[in-house]
């Protein structure tokens, strides 16, 4: 099935500008908290890397709530508080696996989360987050698409005309990528805060691109997208859904492996469009400019965070 470009829906911005959580209208440094501690990804240097993307902006202040580690004990997790309500926006850089016997938070933590973007809180799911809870229904509609089997839900691709369509449940490919490769960044949505005004075309290095993700598929607007090797179809990068009065941005961009560098942390391509959706997520709208030395479609940009 195939749906027309969607615009951005012009209500939901005036709801977003509206929100309390418009912190810059209090001068205030948006607050972010990164949640991290168990993933199959190099999960330390991921949130060092985040963290002085927001940082570097001078727009965001970072705090950082670890999990157990694999295997802990169950009173350990008991005294794991993180404490959503205080902050404007939350990163969940944790992947516990995507199976249905994958390690899972506390359902009081859970719970939490979800009530938090309901009542307006920010979410960004970063890289292999859109890995975890297999069985937690609220957070497979926060992500909309995830790292499911084809027979947990619909798919989606891009058209070349940027057209979104949908791959019925059961059909199309299992979740995966190709080695780390460069490869070229489409916009797809220009009205949308977060890619308002960036290059429709750009390179970004050394980068998993994923296929095969499969989900609700329900109230995303897709951002950004790119041409895979394995699926020769144009696969989501980045997309955005609301969430009751909260607002969720994934991104499938960030991969970071042990032992192996991530130049794709230095891209300016990335750290822009990161930083600028994590500041949607947090208060609807975005001010971050785009850089002189974003990248270009044949060559990329590099801005080194020395981790």
């Amino acid at each position: 099935m195939m749906i027309s470009r969607r615009q951005f829906n012009l209500r939901s911005m005036a709801l977003a500008l509206g929100s309390l959580q418009n912190v810059h209208s209090r001068g205030a440094k948006v607050k972010v908290l990164v949640v991290d501690g168990i993933n199959n990804h190099d999960w330390q240097t991921a949130t060092a890397g985040i963290s002085k993307i927001l940082t570097d902006t001078g727009l965001f202040s970072v705090e950082v709530s670890t999990t157990p580690p694999r295997g802990a004990q169950p009173e350990a997790w008991d005294s794991w508080h993180p404490q959503f309500s205080r902050f404007d926006v939350v990163i969940n850089n944790f992947n516990g696996g995507e199976s249905a016997d994958g390690i899972q938070w506390p359902d009081r933590v859970e719970e939490s989360l979800a009530t938090y973007v309901q009542d307006g809180g920010g979410l960004v799911v970063y890289h292999a987050a859109n890995n975890a809870f297999l069985p937690w229904s609220a957070y497979n509609d926060m992500i909309g698409l995830g790292w499911r089997k084809n027979t947990f839900g619909r798919g989606i691709r891009i058209s070349d005309d940027d057209d979104v369509i949908y791959i019925p449940a059961g059909t199309g490919l299992e979740p995966g990528h190709p080695p780390r490769l460069d490869f070229q960044i489409h916009v797809r949505e220009t009205g949308h805060p977060i890619t308002r005004n960036i290059p429709r075309v750009w390179m970004h290095p050394s980068e998993q691109l994923t296929h095969g993700q499969h989900g609700p598929a329900e109230g995303l607007t897709i951002l950004t997208y790119a041409h895979s090797p394995v699926s020769q179809a144009n696969e989501p990068m980045d997309w955005v859904r609301s969430y009751g009065k909260g607002r969720v941005y994934t991104t499938m961009l960030g991969h970071t492996w042990a032992g192996e560098p991530s130049p794709n942390l230095d891209c300016v391509g990335f750290q822009t469009l990161f930083a600028r959706g994590v500041e949607w997520a947090a208060t609807g709208r975005v001010t971050i400019t785009i850089p002189a030395d974003f990248p270009g479609p044949e060559k990329v940009s590099l801005k080194p965070l020395n981790l």
